[in-house]
């Protein structure tokens, strides 16, 4: 269309759930200019600025609301003339006030909301002794976020003829106040006997918070600065970092029963 010609794919992806998904609504959309913003290892505080661009803003789910860091870095964003399409992924239990959080923080950012989903990934804590929707999104969730970006994309195209169809908001999920989430005692993943120290694991941490003990023996966590995505457990490549807490037991149990993305256009 003529009004857009670029999409800007933004997201916040320890486990690259939200990467997937997002990048799958942008080949969905289809503009032959497309930017990334991965902002999962980005520390920079400096704005972000976003003009005349189909924007694409996936984050994570953390107990209902938008992973704190994921929200932290998006407001780095300053859009002008840019429709937004809100992603957020969970871990198959329940994203309850995340998206409409997201959608809330995009409009102050200057977004104009244009659609917002809710898609599942591979919960964080999910193992193969405890798995919680394992390979998530798979082809039918990554199939549905290309349709989802298409029809996005010929909503906004309505809006040409039909300006109002922008400036009317849409029904999303959730409450506001969102709900409250309670901080719970600080943990994080640690390394058993068969670390040998390859720092994979410092590489891929959002918030760094691993690192290598003084002498080069051992990994170090910083149990404050740690947000269990669980990014190091996935990527260690001898199975050396692990993550024993009561809840993957649980989520197992209770949030094995497969759920489907939900959309709002």
């Amino acid at each position: 269309m003529d009004t857009y010609s670029t999409t800007r794919v933004v997201f916040f992806s320890p486990t690259h759930t939200s990467a997937r998904i997002a990048r799958a609504v942008a080949e969905g959309i289809g503009m032959g200019r497309r930017i990334e913003t991965d902002l999962t290892l980005d520390l920079s505080d400096t704005p972000i600025p976003v003009k005349n661009e189909l924007t694409v803003i996936a984050a994570p789910v953390y107990g209902g609301r938008v992973a704190p860091v994921a929200l932290q870095r998006i407001r780095r964003l300053q859009a002008e003339n840019s429709p937004a399409i809100l992603i957020t992924v969970y871990g198959n239990r329940d994203y309850e006030d995340a998206l409409l959080e997201l959608r809330d923080t995009a409009a102050g950012l200057g977004f104009t909301p244009l659609s917002a989903g809710a898609f599942i990934g591979e919960h964080s804590y999910s193992s193969a002794r405890y798995p919680v929707a394992a390979g998530r999104p798979d082809a039918a969730d990554l199939q549905k976020a290309v349709t989802f970006g298409k029809e996005s994309l010929e909503k906004l195209r309505q809006a040409e003829s039909t300006p109002s169809i922008l400036a009317e908001s849409f029904f999303i999920k959730g409450h506001s106040p969102y709900k409250v989430v309670q901080a719970g005692k600080p943990s994080c993943p640690v390394c058993n006997e068969h670390c040998f120290v390859c720092g994979e694991c410092i590489d891929v941490c959002p918030t760094r918070a691993i690192s290598v003990s003084a002498d080069g023996s051992r990994i170090e966590t910083d149990i404050n600065r740690c947000i269990r995505c669980c990014a190091c457990v996935k990527v260690c490549p001898n199975q050396a970092r692990i993550y024993d807490n009561p809840f993957a037991a649980i989520l197992h149990e209770k949030c094995s029963t497969r759920r489907e993305p939900e959309l709002f256009l």
